[in-house]
């Protein structure tokens, strides 16, 4: 963001209405207690109402259990319990359905992103920024592939992407609320967040930090799984693969074309030799693996056609907790049991 785009910037020093946090978790039953500590010593300093919307993707350890009791201690806390385990992108998309403030902020549990930063992120904001993206100077407690594997998806996504992604940025983030209501009519099946996050656009500022290494537990995160969500970063905003496919059968076909005048020519001017099944058998496995990658790519992309035609609701859920404290002084906290679908005008499908 260069100094040429601050004349589209919020006016400067606008007042900081309620506060969302949105924190997805998965088996986070060992740090989500202290995660919640944290958070709160950071937010009740920033002088404005918060909650803080914990969406429980299916965990099968107790973390749902010690969300609920975190409720009954926190009338910051709102509980949105997802039915089943949805993937970490489709309950992101509850927590901002099921958020309320005019400024949202997405952050992951495990505290690997520091919840000290959140001050720098609101700063951001209140210089006129709609989107305040946190991004990674350092990680430590990753592996050298992991950081080399990351370093290479963000340089292959800025080169065959449509939209510009920026390096080395995760989820966590501050929004104002058109980015989210933006993010929000969004509901394809196949979601990598990161992407649309960005793909929305309004003007934004990126904020540097150190990340920490897990507090305790393991990462959900294991290569296939980061493999597959290279996967859909790609497919939903690049048609690269096709165009390689395009390129790689047109190369093939000038490459066999040449190739049989070669054949022509040889067998007009010396004759017919012996059959050579070594070279046969060569360009039969060429041409084979070829048409069986081509076929692949536009496997994937036809299967996320199938599942947008579908038009499944994205998520279901089992119960929400709400707290009270974007709510009128002294109000209860309600419960929610198995509440009606959302609408299938405005849903979509991860599976």
């Amino acid at each position: 963001m260069t100094l040429d785009s601050v004349s589209i910037l919020r006016p400067r020093g606008s007042t900081l209405g309620p506060i969302s946090v949105v924190a997805p978790a998965y088996n986070e039953m060992s740090v989500i207690r202290e995660f919640h500590r944290r958070l709160a010593a950071v937010m009740t300093t920033l002088g404005t109402a918060w909650e803080v919307v914990y969406v429980n993707d299916g965990s099968t350890d107790a973390t749902l259990s010690e969300l609920l009791r975190l409720s009954g201690e926190d009338a910051h806390i709102t509980v949105v319990s997802l039915s089943r385990n949805f993937g970490k992108e489709v309950a992101t998309t509850a927590g901002l359905d099921h958020s309320g403030g005019g400024v949202v902020i997405v952050i992951d549990t495990d505290l690997q992103d520091p919840p000290e930063v959140i001050p720098l992120l609101v700063e951001a904001w209140r210089e006129g920024y709609d989107v305040a993206f946190a991004q990674r100077r350092s990680r430590r407690g990753e592996t050298w592939l992991k950081r080399t594997t990351a370093g290479l998806f963000y340089r292959i996504m800025g080169r065959v992407g449509h939209v510009a992604l920026p390096r080395d940025t995760g989820d966590f983030r501050l929004m104002s609320r058109r980015v989210v209501d933006a993010v929000l009519t969004m509901r394809e099946h196949h979601r990598f967040m990161k992407g649309l996050f960005a793909w929305v656009g309004f003007p934004w500022k990126a904020v540097p930090y150190d990340r920490d290494a897990r507090h305790s537990g393991t990462t959900k995160w294991n290569y296939w799984k980061l493999a597959e969500l290279a996967v859909e970063a790609v497919t939903s905003f690049s048609l690269f693969p096709l165009k390689v496919a395009t390129v790689a059968g047109v190369v093939t076909a000038l490459l066999a074309a040449g190739y049989s005048i070669f054949i022509l020519i040889y067998t007009l001017v010396f004759g017919i030799e012996a059959p050579g099944y070594p070279s046969l058998m060569i360009a039969v496995l060429i041409l084979g693996s070829v048409q069986l990658i081509t076929l692949g790519v536009i496997g994937e992309y036809l299967g996320r056609v199938l599942n947008e035609a579908k038009r499944r609701p994205l998520y279901f859920v089992e119960r929400v907790v709400k707290g009270a404290s974007l709510s009128a002084e002294g109000a209860s906290p309600e419960v929610h049991l198995a509440p009606p679908p959302a609408d299938p005008q405005v849903s979509g499908d991860t599976s």
